[in-house]
């Protein structure tokens, strides 16, 4: 079976169209074709079928629609009722905008790493799907949502096709088409940029500048702005005539040998232009990947970890690029991500680094081990330096790593890879307040950061110093020169917009984290998602046991589940021995769009009442034992002993270690109503608050006493 929505809604199979009842039947296909498996509740439903003005009958009608789509579809495919919605198992059908990603993914990797023609094939592959206007027969509810973005998505699909046919030296037959394009789409600056580079190259200089100037009028008259860099730089070049001519493609093969015609790979992708901040950490993996001693006395390995936008992959391609020149025989890359969501397998990894080694196509062997044996003795003479970004495990890994060498292997990973025995481990956190601010200041410029600085630093406070988000948020206000930074941090502090807030072209925080919470196992997911309705700074294992109604070494592997994933940290272990955990805000903002989405109102409401329970039981009973713990803390009794203990054995300990949690908690019983918990957290909070007070004071007389003595 079939679907398509790359132009008329439409479901084929077996060559043949199955004819569907109508637009909204065909609305609720393509909202569930392209929620991609997860749930559309019944809410988003009616919104494109009725927009803000649905039927009282909604959900009966939805149903009706659900049912006739199961008919025609029939068991090839399923749409399973799954509260608060319904979900799409398409199974192994075709989907036309899947496919159209794939291969557009595929063009760019290609188009990176300078394999015009591949990229070119892929890139006409993907624009062949497309029949004309998309979602032409759908609601214009479900159009108005989603055709801005599918259009988008096209357009810059022509566009990197362009990019390749320029890299061919195709120039002199796109220009009639670039024409026709910069006509249709007069502010899109690369379509102009690419008809001026084309008409530069047909030796025709004048008319290239005069393309510039309208593209000035046009952008000034319609947008009030100036060009931007790239079609300023393309100018410039013209002005000068310095714009080179296209290069050659290193990845066509001789037609004599059959083999790669480069001298060696250089497969890294670019280098990122903004990179700031990890100088310590550059200036030692520089230090490790230069050294030429041939039995080298540090690892070969270098493991890149962190979480989701630490910017793992940017500081691995950067320091590679950094160590280019140390490796004359080559740099290997590849992203082991893969297209939606598929890992790539290690066995086309093999034959595609074969062939950039030099290997002929039919010399490459089946076996996967044969195909390792190969590359290895490829690898064995040569000084050659293989990033493997974006690792899922050992198993990919492991059949891509050199032998003994001077090759050296950087791989980023947001888990560790069991199998890199003795490497180097690199663990990327947060960027400092500092960086941070440089990295924002890099990317708008240091005038618009000096002109607002509390905003500045309020707008990566927001982003939760992540790397991602601040670069996105600078990204979103250099292309809006004319936004005050304050515009944009009162976008940023809605927590519900925030993530939506932080997308940009192909970057989006929320994207980031879908793919990782999709490797979560479903205990885990659970977990993650009902623990953020809390709104304590971090919990104990304890607490999640009681909040989750599960035995306390089930809730420590979820959580230990979601530590691996980087999708929770854990703080360190209080005073009473058990391990504290915690979300990064954005973490916690996608955490609860999840639960919002998953999990009913009652389900949620339950979590904070357990969790009120859990800790108001176990406070009032611990606080029932400090007046017994403080008579033995003055004989010098009753202190804990090391590793985990009772609150018994330490009450004034267990209170301090939970404060936080517990003032946390009293707040959001009164703003979510649950007064009586309020009051029942307050009074067992009580004798606690006192004695510290108590303690305050006889510290303080302790303090002049001894002053009095010392003089």
């Amino acid at each position: 079976m079939e679907f398509r929505i790359l132009g008329p809604v439409s479901v084929w199979k077996d060559g043949q169209e199955i004819q569907l009842d109508g637009s909204k039947q065909r609305t609720v296909l393509t909202a569930l074709l392209l929620a991609r498996g997860r749930v559309v509740s019944d809410v988003q439903l009616s919104n494109v079928l009725w927009g803000w003005n649905p039927p009282a009958t909604f959900n009966a009608q939805i149903y009706t629609y659900v049912s006739r789509l199961r008919r025609h579809l029939g068991p090839s495919v399923e749409i399973v009722r799954h509260r608060p919605g319904y979900l799409l198992r398409t199974h192994s059908s075709r989907f036309d905008y899947e496919e159209f990603e794939r291969l557009t993914r595929l063009g760019r990797q290609d188009l990176e790493e300078n394999r015009y023609d591949a990229a070119g094939r892929n890139f006409r592959a993907a624009l062949g799907l497309w029949r004309g206007r998309p979602l032409v027969n759908v609601t214009d509810h479900l159009a108005d949502s989603e055709l801005p973005w599918l259009t988008e998505a096209g357009t810059a699909a022509l566009e990197s096709r362009v990019e390749t046919d320029l890299h061919l030296g195709r120039h002199a037959e796109l220009v009639a088409e670039l024409t026709a394009l910069v006509a249709e789409y007069p502010v899109r600056e690369r379509l102009r940029a690419q008809l001026m580079t084309a008409l530069y190259w047909c030796e025709r200089q004048a008319d290239a500048l005069a393309v510039f100037h309208e593209g000035r009028r046009v952008l000034a008259e319609e947008l009030g702005v100036d060009p931007g860099p790239l079609l300023t730089e393309i100018h410039q070049a013209i002005l000068v005539g310095e714009l080179p001519p296209p290069a050659p493609d290193p990845a066509v093969p001789d037609p004599a040998t059959g083999t790669w015609s480069a001298v060696g790979p250089a497969m890294l992708p670019p280098d990122v232009a903004d990179f700031v901040g990890r100088e310590g950490q550059i200036r030692e993996l520089r230090a490790m990947l230069t050294d030429d001693d041939p039995e080298p006395a540090g690892p070969s390995q270098i493991l890149v970890t962190g979480a989701v936008g630490t910017g793992k992959s940017a500081l691995a391609v950067h320091l590679a690029a950094g160590c280019r020149s140390t490796f004359e025989d080559g740099q290997l890359y590849v992203d082991l991500a893969g297209d939606g969501g598929h890992p790539k397998d290690p066995d086309d990894v093999l034959g595609w680094f074969l062939r950039a080694l030099g290997a002929e196509a039919a010399d490459i062997p089946a076996d996967r081990d044969e195909r390792m044996q190969l590359y290895r003795s490829q690898l064995a003479r040569r000084r050659v330096l293989v990033l493997l970004d974006n690792a899922a495990d050992d198993a990919q890994v492991q059949p891509l790593l050199p032998g003994p060498g001077q090759s050296r292997t950087v791989v980023t990973s947001r888990s560790h890879v069991a199998g890199l025995d003795g490497a180097h481990v690199v663990e990327l956190g947060l960027l400092e307040p500092h960086e941070s601010r440089q990295l924002l200041e890099t990317v708008i410029g240091g005038c618009r950061v000096a002109a607002e600085p509390v905003e500045a630093e309020r707008i990566v406070q927001l982003c939760g110093h992540l790397p991602l988000a601040v670069r996105i948020a600078g990204i979103r206000l250099a292309a809006k020169r004319r936004w005050p930074l304050a515009r944009l941090v009162r976008r940023l502090s809605d927590d519900r917009r925030r993530l939506g807030e932080l997308a940009v072209g192909n970057l989006s925080v929320r994207c980031r984290l879908e793919s990782q919470y999709d490797a979560l196992n479903p205990a885990a997911a659970e977990a993650f998602r009902l623990l953020s309705v809390l709104d304590v700074p971090d919990f104990p294992v304890w607490a999640v046991a009681a909040v989750l109604e599960t035995e306390e070494l089930e809730a420590e592997e979820r959580l230990e589940h979601l530590v691996d994933l980087r999708m929770i940290e854990m703080t360190g272990v209080d005073r009473m021995g058990y391990p504290r955990y915690r979300y990064h805000p954005l973490l916690q903002a996608f955490a609860r769009e999840q639960a919002q989405a998953r999990d009913s109102p009652g389900r949620r409401g339950s979590v904070l009442n357990h969790a009120l329970s859990a800790w108001s039981t176990l406070a009032g009973r611990t606080d029932a034992l400090l007046d017994r713990w403080a008579l033995d803390a003055l004989a010098d009794r009753g202190r804990p002993r090391g590793g985990r203990s009772e609150p018994a054995a330490d009450p004034m300990g267990w209170f301090e270690s939970e404060e936080p949690a517990l003032v946390a908690l009293f707040h959001q019983a009164c703003t979510s109503g649950r007064h009586t918990a309020a009051w029942e957290l307050a009074q067992a909070m009580n004798g606690f608050l006192s004695l510290r007070h108590l303690k305050a004071q006889v510290h303080g007389a302790q303090q002049a006493l001894d002053g009095i003595v010392a003089g």
